[in-house]
């Protein structure tokens, strides 16, 4: 058995429409102000448009309105945040994702983090885990199913 503690982590927590995000600081390429992005032909509700980020057309989602949270809307206080896509062969390397206000750095540590005993079918779309953090309820997003989502609709 590993004895050996688990080095704590640099992560950001996230403020959507109803809920809060926890991911790894990492992912997070830029914290944007919110425009209106462009409208995509034919796309669900949660997938707002695109933005345009250093020369990419980068697909917007409205992560709260995805999990069934919260009808989500871009207004001038919002923020888009725009992540490292993680999968194998991404076909954008970034997406992004609509935000109240700016993300908020945390040390996620071991003792500090608790998951929430959940069924994993029990829980909405583009969300891997429901945790505590030092007593603050976060959800940790799939990112790989976001992108997946994502690229089915792009």
């Amino acid at each position: 058995m590993n004895t050996e503690a688990r080095p704590d982590i640099r992560g950001v927590l996230i403020q959507v429409t109803g809920a809060r995000l926890l991911l790894p600081n990492a992912t997070i390429a830029e914290v944007l102000s919110f425009a209106d992005p462009a409208p995509i032909e034919n796309a669900p509700e949660w997938l707002l448009g695109h933005i345009r980020w250093r020369g990419w057309q980068l697909p917007l989602v409205a992560f709260s309105r995805l999990a069934g949270i919260a009808r989500e809307e871009g207004s001038l206080g919002s923020r888009v945040i725009v992540l490292k896509a993680l999968g194998e062969t991404p076909r954008t390397p970034y997406f992004a994702v609509l935000t109240q206000g700016f993300p908020r750095l945390v040390t996620v540590s071991a003792a500090a983090l608790v998951a929430e005993e959940t069924d994993p079918a029990a829980l909405p779309d583009g969300v891997q885990a429901r945790v505590s953090l030092n007593d603050e309820q976060a959800l940790v997003p799939d990112l790989e199913q976001l992108e997946q989502l994502v690229a089915e609709h792009m």
